[in-house]
């Protein structure tokens, strides 16, 4: 078999690695403020749940919470007299947003924490809140500290989408085993899935780097 016929296959299950990259990073990156945030929050409960979600998605592996949502979930939902069965697509975003998100939460956190304290002791002379003065002082100015980090995790979590193949999911490395299953060509297609993959961390890396100069100009207030 020619190598070119094995692109249309392969061009399917990178469909479905940009997809779960997209949802997944976008989710992620919700998470990723959502517990870096609640993580300095003065409120007990809520630092404490940001500081649980942290260390329990950062210390274990990302393998074993896809298997536990997708395998392990449904049955401790029997257990309750729920329905808790996701759909593998369901299962792979969540698990992807759900890791990458304990992580960016960390760089959110370093990245407000790193801001002068100067600027919170000008935003309280302004008669601000302390809410009031995270999302007009800090978070403008820790944005662009966050950006080279949110890349670096980005095209990381595109690399960890190949997992999801575990769970039947026909992504890119999904459709990769099967082809080389059939034709027994493992050297020609990994090939080509590993200049599928480097191909699309370039376009992400590329995006992220759009993004990250067009904050830059907010650099210009740590000064």
């Amino acid at each position: 078999m020619h190598w070119t016929e094995y692109l249309g296959p392969l061009a399917q299950g990178a469909k479905v690695t940009i997809e779960l990259t997209v949802y997944s990073t976008i989710l992620g990156g919700i998470f990723s403020f959502l517990f870096g945030i609640g993580k300095l929050s003065p409120n007990w409960f809520v630092k404490g749940f940001s500081i649980v979600y942290i260390e329990v998605f950062r210390g274990t592996s990302l393998l074993v919470q896809l298997f536990w949502l997708y395998f392990a979930l449904p049955i401790a939902g029997d257990m309750i007299g729920l329905d808790l069965r996701l759909p593998p697509v369901a299962a792979g975003v969540l698990a992807l947003a759900l890791n990458i998100g304990a992580y960016g939460a960390e760089v959110v956190r370093g990245a407000i924490q790193a801001v002068s304290r100067n600027q919170y002791e000008a935003a309280t002379a302004l008669n601000f809140t302390p809410r009031q003065a995270l999302f007009r002082v800090a978070l403008p100015q820790a944005l662009p500290e966050m950006m080279p980090s949110f890349c670096n995790l980005a095209v990381q979590n595109l690399k960890d989408t190949a997992l999801v193949s575990l769970i039947s999911l026909a992504d890119l490395a999904f459709k990769a085993e099967q082809l080389r299953n059939f034709y027994q060509d493992s050297t020609t297609i990994y090939m080509i899935i590993l200049f599928m993959y480097f191909g699309m961390a370039l376009v992400l890396t590329l995006i992220m780097r759009i993004l990250e100069n067009s904050l830059s100009r907010w650099r210009g207030c740590r000064r």
